[in-house]
């Protein structure tokens, strides 16, 4: 997101922070009891795809059906679009936490949730920084050690995430760890070049190859010869082009545009994209066969909503980056002010953070957050409402944890109705979004 210097990646080091996070296992069953799949990792797909981490073998089952993310002691269901629905104990859902016991219907397939005592390590890099990207929380130590062990190796990565969480750093500090950081790293926005253009933009053309192509050019594969090629908003490649993006991937092969001839080049691929892919391949709008080539390693970074504990660490690595004295972000980081950062859903993630302090640098001042209250004086009710939200943030999370996510058990020790849990979850973005 942010330039920086690319000779040498920053490297802060967390020698007071545990190297590791463990996720409980998870085993789906059928109706007969029979094991269909064990979850042992974050982040697992189930579908009709070979390529699923759990694979249902049903026609009412689309391709990339529903996503599970575990987590130390609890687990979501998020569906991915499917054809026929994602259900969690009856109620068709768009994201959900998975209750151990729980019954879970895809298509005409049930399945049962159980978890298991075993316990999964996941490991955590020790960086608290990479390349221009910082942060201390789990979530974001987790992605660092994805990005590092992605980088010394030459596979296609795709990185996923919210518009804003930093998705070209993740590509800059995946090239610049790498065996190619001393050839180019050509950045290609495939949201942003008409489609028109895009194929010339990608692989070259000749000289009267169209209308208007007056000399012969290069393309981003020929520039990065070498290196590393970031496709960004690869979701918003047109389908005619998806064929010729994969015939390079699997063959290392381009052909310029108004010409026959096939050329050899040597870069790495690294892409990504705001959007799901894999409910885009059930929409078809996007290839399955490019989808598994270009996810040869998925790296997803967390939005900023779900690592709030990084904003005081991202408010100075980013203030120092932006110019600001030591002493100016001094008296500008007080302890209020980073409180009410952390109030904010930052919906923009690091780049609207990034923005809203540039602002207040200008001003010298805290200035009002839109969409939030005014931070330099807020009204009692205001304030009431902050500490309120505040409070409840942490509340549900704590309480959601100690149930493995059991929310009819954490309604009961709450003293509340279910259907009330469920809607102060989905207000702090803790919890599924459903309908049906």
């Amino acid at each position: 997101m942010d330039d920086h210097d690319a000779t040498a990646p920053a490297l802060t080091t967390l020698s007071d922070a545990a190297s590791t996070r463990a996720v409980r296992t998870l085993r789906l069953l059928d109706e007969a009891g029979k094991i269909v799949g064990e979850l042992r990792k974050p982040r697992s797909s189930v579908g009709q795809q070979p390529a699923n981490d759990v694979v249902i073998e049903d026609p009412t089952v689309s391709r990339f059906h529903c996503e599970i993310l575990l987590d130390e002691g609890s687990a979501r269901v998020r569906d991915l679009e499917s054809r026929n629905g994602t259900f969690v104990d009856g109620t068709r859902i768009g994201e959900a936490w998975l209750r151990d016991g729980a019954e879970l219907r895809l298509g005409r397939t049930m399945l049962r949730a159980r978890f298991e005592d075993e316990r999964v390590v996941q490991p955590l890099s020790e960086r608290s920084e990479l390349g221009s990207l910082c942060g201390e929380s789990v979530a974001m130590r987790a992605a660092f050690s994805l990005l590092e062990k992605a980088a010394v190796t030459d596979a296609t990565v795709l990185v996923e995430g919210e518009t804003g969480t930093g998705k070209e750093g993740a590509a800059e500090a995946i090239h610049q760890l790498s065996p190619r950081r001393d050839q180019p790293l050509v950045v290609v926005d495939c949201a942003s070049i008409p489609a028109g253009l895009l194929e010339s933009e990608l692989f070259g053309h000749d000289k009267g190859a169209f209308t208007g192509a007056t000399a012969r050019r290069t393309g981003a594969f020929g520039e990065a010869q070498g290196g590393t090629v970031f496709l960004d908003e690869i979701g918003e490649l047109p389908l005619d082009l998806q064929p010729k993006l994969l015939r390079f991937l699997e063959r290392k092969e381009i052909r310029r545009v108004g010409t026959n001839n096939m050329e050899h080049v040597d870069v790495r691929v690294v892409a990504a994209t705001h959007r799901d892919l894999r409910a885009a391949v059930n929409r078809r709008t996007f290839r399955a066969d490019l989808y598994f080539r270009l996810s040869v390693v998925r790296i997803t970074l967390p939005a900023l909503r779900e690592r709030l504990d990084d904003v005081p660490l991202l408010s100075r690595h980013l203030l120092h980056r932006l110019g600001a004295s030591p002493a100016t972000a001094q008296e500008l980081l007080r302890p209020e002010f980073l409180r009410a950062l952390q109030l904010h859903s930052w919906p923009g993630n690091v780049r609207e953070l990034r923005n809203y302090l540039e602002r207040c640098l200008v001003f010298q001042q805290p200035v009002p957050l839109e969409g939030a209250a005014s931070m330099a004086a807020p009204s009692f009710s205001q304030a009431r409402q902050q500490s309120i939200d505040a409070f409840e943030r942490q509340y549900l999370s704590q309480l959601i944890a100690a149930h493995g996510g059991k929310v009819a058990e954490a309604a009961q020790e709450a003293g509340v109705g279910r259907a009330h849990l469920y809607r102060l979850l989905h207000k702090h973005g803790l919890a599924a979004r459903g309908s049906g």
